[in-house]
């Protein structure tokens, strides 16, 4: 044998058997490789690129305004020739600031007050916001209060339509126990059914109609008291006009409350 076959590479040896051929390996780590090789170069290109004039401007003037005032300053010279020692505040007898005042650096192409009408253009857009929610809270507020009231008087009305047909039907049994066959007016009784109503009553109707419920319940109470000496909240026929005077507290529920 030759000494080239001696120093052929043994494939069944144990630095051959351990060596990782997993499928798509190689193609992981040269991806790998490549993100790297991108990512310095993206850090080279940062050093090497030239900064712009207005930054540079910014990092002269911020290492300028980070760095005290020197003697080389003459504003700061003729302060010292005064008696001004550094750190010390201004001022006589040391009332008055102790830092420079600070510079308000306007880079923008904007003119001269335009940050102050953004600034009233929000405050305008907010107050308008909030003037809105005050009206939509007012609104709700009167809408809530004007349901009740309606509601209140839906509730009122159907208790005097029960008082009504209350009245109607004592006026009704009282008039009948005196032998009064027809009612005062057609109204001061309860109605009778659909199919029993004639044009005449149908007509004695159409007038009544004009009359509101709280309008027919005092005009009923009041001919029940007078003819029948009758008050329907006490629920008591009393002897004598001077009976019902001295007895009765009055001629309205609110009266009875």
């Amino acid at each position: 044998l030759s000494m080239e076959d001696d120093e052929e590479e043994d494939y069944m040896s144990d630095l051959f058997i351990k060596q990782d051929v997993r499928p798509g390996l190689p193609m992981v780590r040269r991806m790998k490789d490549a993100i790297q090789k991108e990512e310095r170069q993206k850090e080279a290109n940062e050093k090497n690129r030239q900064k712009s004039i207005k930054e540079e401007e910014k990092e002269r003037r911020d290492l300028v305004l980070k760095s005290a005032l020197g003697n080389e300053n003459k504003g700061f010279a003729l302060l010292q020739k005064m008696g001004y020692k550094s750190g010390q505040a201004l001022g006589k007898s040391g009332e008055g600031i102790v830092e420079p005042i600070p510079l308000n650096i306007k880079t923008g192409r904007s003119g001269l007050g335009h940050e102050e009408l953004k600034k009233r253009k929000a405050e305008e857009k907010l107050e308008n916001y909030r003037q809105k929610l005050r009206m939509k809270k007012k609104a709700n507020e009167q809408a809530a209060d004007q349901f009740r009231i309606r509601f209140k008087n839906k509730q009122e009305e159907r208790k005097m339509e029960g008082d009504l047909r209350k009245s109607q039907r004592a006026c009704q049994q009282l008039d009948m126990q005196k032998d009064i066959d027809v009612p005062k007016e057609t109204w001061y009784w309860l109605e009778p059914e659909e199919e029993d109503k004639d044009e005449e009553d149908k007509e004695d109707e159409c007038t009544s109609s004009d009359l509101s419920v709280s309008e027919k319940l005092h005009i009923l109470t009041a001919y029940l008291r007078e003819k029948h000496f009758y008050c329907i909240w006490c629920g008591t026929t009393y002897e004598d006009p001077e009976d019902l005077s001295s007895n009765c507290p009055g001629d309205s529920a609110a009266d009875h409350d």
